[in-house]
């Protein structure tokens, strides 16, 4: 077996990340190559907007004017070559940006571009098909007027720019792993037959992506992670048979432990039986992590099977107009003012848009900020006595001159109601309210074109690559709830969830998943029957309306909860002011449940 080992850095985990990421990887000199993720879900129709007002633009700018302003001579100095998919729905703008930047740094560099992605042109032949397309998971028609619509690309084009010599490679929307597993195919000559080589590849791609959440960013046990400020960014370890280990910069703060990277393998996935990318559909129930000497942890186990032949592809429509306002109130019974200010202000403007002939809002939301809001029934009853609270006012509404209404009636408050009243700032803005809309696309309907300094670079044929096969049955939900063993007898006592287990949740649309890790693997039984579907359905009730589904991940003893119609919309449409769901695993983590009084002697 080969020895050889690429090390690949995560630069960015997505645009607006901190300008430290690059120039940390390159000067550690432990790096090979450095991966930029730029693309959440929602950010092309932003840079559509932006190419709309300015043809050169509709790529990620930081990636050019920060990220590669700090670090080119160094990378070219360095033999370290870069991927990202700043490019969005203009990687040849991004590209000719880069390349005026190298001239004025006075150095030389092979630029390639991928491209491909873009469905637009396709969505008039689309919309004819039968059966008719239809949204992934609601089953709803293709909007009439479509923003954006982009495919998720695979690997392929990143290897292919790559082996004709590309230093730099600039994409488009591809899956979020594919600047990594693009690299790992080129540098191991995987073929697309490799599937277990695939999915490894995949899974150290996804442990990066996200930047520092791979090393102690958003840990649930955040008072172990040291040194935040100099936090460093993660970089992977790659041997041939898709095993790689996990490390950072020396010297840098933060933390790589088992359960910090179990946290973020389990990050925004649904089935970890059947995660599905163009290359290869992943396996990661018998993931095994083990600590690898110090700040340094062994991930390994990842199976793979072939891929489906479809793409799937995103598209964004815009669905009239949103806004949300804020106000500060201090004082007694702040929690109590701050509603009834909310509610004043929503009758106030409903009366004045009947009476201009105007339709009631379509959706509102009030929140309290600071009263344990996203809480709902599990509030604590001392947060309602704060006397400090920020009321939190949004709304929907077709017609962007109701939300100006909206917006011009939230100051008067400071001088009408509630003592204490304050904070207002400037008038909020009304924006487009953007919604995503998701569905499958045969792979065949596709051709990614790569170019390299603006000669066409072969690409091989992902639909030819490609052998459908079904999703197996999951192998994450066959156990059924049971009685745990530890319950059989002896005396039992309540604690929340979080001294059993570390969580970590996000969003995919209008889903959130909650992964949850047993902080022993021999209370992984007892959790089974203490978190079941039903509970964590009911725990939460307040925010969840679909229904909760969950895996089983038994080499890294987690779980992973799947929540439907979870963020009221998800994304730019929703109103709540945690629209991706990044505080569900805290909540989740305040569930209490019963364990043997032994466990925690001191506690009784």
């Amino acid at each position: 077996m080969s020895t050889k080992s690429v090390r690949i850095g995560g630069a960015s985990g997505f645009w607006g990340d901190s300008s430290v990421g690059a120039p940390q990887l390159v000067a550690s000199g432990q790096v090979d190559y450095l991966a930029f993720d730029y693309l959440a879900e929602l950010t092309m129709s932003i840079l559509a907007a932006a190419r709309m007002k300015k043809p050169e633009l509709g790529y990620a700018t930081d990636f050019v004017s920060v990220a590669m302003k700090q670090v080119l001579k160094d990378v070219v100095a360095k033999g370290i070559r870069v991927v990202s998919n700043a490019g969005g729905v203009n990687p040849e703008g991004c590209a000719d940006a880069l390349r005026a930047l190298a001239a004025e740094l006075g150095v030389q560099v092979k630029i390639a571009t991928v491209t491909g992605d873009d469905v637009m042109p396709l969505l008039p032949a689309l919309r004819e098909q039968q059966p008719p397309l239809t949204e992934l998971q609601s089953g709803a028609p293709l909007p009439a007027k479509v923003v954006t619509a982009n495919a998720y690309l695979g690997a392929l084009p990143v290897k292919a720019a790559l082996d004709a010599g590309a230093q730099i490679v600039i994409t488009g929307r591809c899956v979020d792993s594919a600047v990594t597993l693009g690299i790992l195919m080129h540098e191991f000559g995987w073929t697309p037959n490799d599937l277990d080589a695939l999915a490894g590849g995949s899974l150290a791609g996804h442990i990066i992506e996200c930047g520092c959440q791979a090393t102690g960013g958003l840990h649930t046990d955040w008072q172990d992670v040291p040194d935040w400020a100099h936090i460093g960014y993660p970089i992977v370890e790659c041997e041939s048979d898709g095993s790689f280990t996990v490390a950072k910069p020396q010297g840098t703060g933060g933390l790589i432990a088992p359960q910090t990277v179990a946290e973020q393998l389990l990050y925004e996935i649904h089935d970890p039986a059947n995660y599905l990318l163009p290359d290869v559909v992943c396996d990661f129930t018998q993931v095994r992590i083990e600590p690898a000497g110090e700040q340094r942890v062994r991930v390994h186990g990842a199976r793979g099977r072939a891929p489906t032949g479809s793409y799937k592809v995103s598209a964004t429509y815009v669905d009239g107009f949103k806004t949300s306002a804020q106000l500060t109130i201090v004082g007694f019974d702040a929690v109590a003012k701050a509603r009834r200010t909310g509610e004043a202000i929503l009758t106030r403007v409903g009366e004045l848009l009947a009476a201009q002939g105007l339709a009631p809002f379509s959706a509102t939301h009030i929140e309290v900020l600071g009263a344990e809001s996203p809480y709902g029934p599990h509030a604590q009853a001392a947060a309602a006595q704060t006397r400090e609270a920020i009321l939190r006012l949004s709304a929907r509404h077709r017609d962007k001159a109701a939300l100006e209404l909206l917006a011009r009636e939230v100051a008067p408050a400071g001088t009408s109601w509630a003592p204490g009243t304050t904070g207002a700032g400037g008038r909020a803005g009304v924006s487009p309210l953007i919604r995503q809309y998701a569905f499958l696309l045969d792979k065949a309907r596709l051709a990614p074109q790569v170019a390299l300094d603006g000669t066409a670079v072969s690409v091989p044929n992902q639909a030819l690559a490609t052998v459908q096969s079904a999703p197996a049955a999951s192998k994450s939900i066959a156990i059924q709830a049971q009685a745990s063993p530890a319950q059989a007898s002896g005396q039992t006592i309540e604690v929340p969830l979080i001294r059993l287990a570390w969580a970590r949740s996000g969003d995919k649309g209008d889903s959130s998943n909650i992964g949850v890790i047993a902080r022993k693997p021999e209370w992984l039984a007892h959790l089974r029957a203490e978190l079941t579907e039903a509970r964590v359905k009911d725990w939460l009730a307040h925010l969840v309306q679909g229904k909760v589904t969950r895996y089983e991940v038994p080499g890294i003893h987690a779980f992973n909860f799947v929540c439907e119609q979870a963020l009221g919309g998800g994304g730019m449409a929703s109103l709540r002011n945690d629209a991706l769901g990044k505080g569900m695993g805290q909540i989740l983590l305040a569930m209490p449940v019963s364990v043997p009084a032994a466990w925690f002697p001191s506690e009784h």
